[in-house]
């Protein structure tokens, strides 16, 4: 038997933190448009596991040890930050190259970097270290038993991994993906700003 925790209104609160807007989604978005669907799971199990990870961190306490260690927070903050803002660059730099690209040209040079580069994403996002460590000190009982807390862990994980597979196989259908094709550059366009605006709103926020 669960402890004292209500579980629909947790993975109500998980549900709402994955499926917002956010840089995880657009990574996933533009990886399954531009490359294809492979690289765009490729991406999402990225990102699964990197929010596994701070989950199970979380619930054990790794994330309360953290936000108490400012310095450790701050690292991975400017090291999100930075890897959003070379993001942006790098859509930004492809949105002013003229001319469409040939087929399914991948941004990755394989799915194992395309893996790669959806766990440190979201590894490196403080947005995810917040949501963790909040939904674990607020949403469970300090005295929770292992059992409850591998329960949660384990439906919250499967709940996000639907959720970023599921952007990844919508972005990648066929509509989609021919719309990226024609409208390449203002995509690109999007991409760099959301990514600038993202990184640059990490930057600037601190920990309270």
């Amino acid at each position: 038997m669960l402890d004292d925790i209500n579980l629909p209104l947790i993975l109500l609160a998980a549900l709402l933190a994955t499926g917002s807007p956010g840089p995880a989604t657009l990574a996933i978005a533009g990886a399954s448009m531009k490359s294809g669907r492979g690289f765009g799971l490729a991406v999402a199990g990225g990102v699964s596991t990197g929010s596994l990870m701070w989950s199970t961190a979380a619930a054990f306490g790794l994330g309360a040890v953290m936000l108490a260690n400012a310095w450790l927070f701050e690292v991975m903050r400017f090291c999100g930050a930075a890897y959003l803002l070379y993001l942006a660059f790098r859509s930004a730099r492809s949105a002013l190259k003229a001319g469409e690209l040939h087929a399914r040209a991948g941004s990755y040079a394989s799915r194992k970097r395309a893996y790669a580069a959806g766990l440190g994403l979201h590894l490196t996002n403080p947005k995810a270290i917040l949501f963790f460590g909040s939904l674990y000190a607020v949403g469970v009982p300090a005295q929770a038993s292992p059992l409850t807390l591998v329960t949660i862990i384990a439906a919250v994980a499967l709940q996000s991994t639907l959720v970023f597979h599921g952007y990844a196989l919508l972005f990648s259908s066929p509509p989609l993906s021919r719309g990226y094709m024609r409208l390449r550059r203002w995509f690109e366009g999007a991409f760099a700003l959301a990514f600038g605006a993202a990184g640059l709103k990490i930057l600037t926020t601190r920990l309270q």
